[in-house]
């Protein structure tokens, strides 16, 4: 036998020998199921840190557009984000390692952008040459700024305005006047040296029969519509408002102030509890010519300021105007129907200050009061009749698009503005 043959025999030995493979192999296994073990452990970690970061993130993202913070300036928003961002992470026990927010204000809207991150010390890991973990995370949220907004109300309070509300009340004032008339405007109205109300005339006794007229229907709506802008506004002082007629006298036709411009919605609310038909100083005063549009268009033109952007120092200006869409002046040159009298001129509503309005950005809301048809009366019949169905398209032609109601109740005149009112107001992000 060879000195070398004994050592072979037990390397044989050794490697047919199976005994303890099980143990040699776990000991071999440890370390790798170990450090997948710490490493799921350590991940967890990292994970439920994430979700107290995004949460803390987010919490600060809305602080920042918040209705309080929306009425601050960025740098107080900036200043709410971070705060709040930093009393989430106190509660969850972490600190963060890096923030960062950034604020960017339009006209119209706020834009929020937030990253953080956080370092997260390690169980087992640090064994293996990873002592922390770093997460991060990002977050974003807008919001639209409060539109600040503009309403001046010219409300045609022309005689023809003193027409029955309805067809029951127009047929109940022709039953109580002599001559069968429908208007509470006509015959004597106001003496013209005292200017004092006349017993005997149509309006009175409107009024006695309790009459309602179209005047009475669009006061109360005008006073629902500053109702409408209190219960809507966002912010105080958020909608001002101005109310316009034609005129408080026939003898004095001009665009005439009812309430002056105003965020005071209450006040408003009072002054236009004052407005009324015009009166006239005799019956047949001036031929009746006491609807001048064009003249009262073109003063609102003056009224109304350039377009603003919506922002509280610049509102967006507005034109809501309330009428029958029906014309009455001296017009000799220009009226677009056969003039009488001398140059009466009975028309549908002119639109050239609609559209120079329109041009400067102005919004225009119109409600057209049905011009309802009269019967039994021969003026009617000769002078309007004849392209009364015009009147609506006329007044849309006025509107901007989508802006435009007809009424022919009185029921539905005060939903109607109401309507025109709050589809202005939830389409006002849109308007630049």
């Amino acid at each position: 036998m060879s000195a070398g043959k004994p050592y072979l025999t037990l390397l044989s030995r050794f490697r047919r020998d199976e005994s303890g493979n099980i143990a040699v192999i776990f000991a071999i296994a440890l370390l790798p199921i170990l450090a997948f073990i710490g490493s799921a452990i350590d991940y967890s970690l990292a994970v439920r840190a994430k979700a107290k970061l995004s949460a803390s993130l987010d919490a600060a993202m809305l602080a920042a557009t918040g209705y309080t913070a929306m009425r601050g300036s960025a740098s107080d928003a900036k200043t709410a984000a971070t705060n709040m961002f930093n009393g989430q992470m106190a509660a969850h026990n972490l600190s963060a390692n890096a923030i960062n927010i950034t604020i960017t204000d339009s006209v119209s809207a706020r834009s929020v952008v937030g990253s953080a991150n956080v370092v997260v010390k390690t169980i087992f890991m640090y064994m293996f040459g990873y002592p922390t973990m770093t997460v991060a995370t990002s977050s974003s949220a807008s919001a639209s700024f409060p539109t600040y907004m503009d309403f001046y109300v010219l409300v045609d309070n022309s005689p023809s305005q003193g027409l029955g509300a309805t067809t029951a009340d127009m047929t109940k004032l022709q039953n109580a006047t002599s001559d069968k008339c429908a208007f509470a405007c006509h015959d004597v109205y106001t003496s013209s040296t005292k200017k004092t109300l006349q017993t005997n005339s149509y309006y009175q006794i409107a009024k006695n029969k309790g009459v309602t007229m179209r005047i009475d229907v669009v006061r109360s709506a005008t006073q629902s519509l500053t109702d409408t802008a209190t219960a809507s506004q966002v912010v105080s002082n958020q909608y001002r408002m101005a109310v316009y007629s034609l005129g408080s006298d026939c003898g004095s036709l001009g665009l005439t102030t009812v309430a002056s411009l105003s965020s005071s919605m209450s006040s408003v609310k009072s002054s236009v509890g004052s407005l009324d038909l015009m009166t006239i100083p005799y019956s047949g005063y001036n031929n009746d010519q006491c609807t001048d549009f064009d003249g009262a268009m073109s003063a609102m033109s003056g009224v109304i300021p350039t377009q603003g952007d919506g922002s509280s120092t610049s509102p967006q200006k507005w034109l809501f105007f309330v009428s029958d869409g029906v014309a009455d002046y001296n017009y000799p040159t220009t009226c677009s129907k056969t003039t009488v009298s001398g140059g009466r001129c009975q028309e549908p509503l002119n639109t050239a200050t609609c559209t120079a309005l329109k041009a400067r950005g102005i919004k225009i809301a119109v409600l057209y009061t049905t011009y309802l048809a009269i019967t039994n009366n021969s003026w009617y019949t000769t002078y309007i009749a004849p392209w009364r169905n015009d009147i609506g398209t006329v007044m849309k032609s006025c509107a901007s698009p989508g802006y435009y109601y007809e009424v022919d109740s009185s029921g539905s005149i005060g939903a109607a503005l109401t309507a025109l009112f709050q589809q202005a107001i939830a389409s006002a992000h849109l308007t630049k």
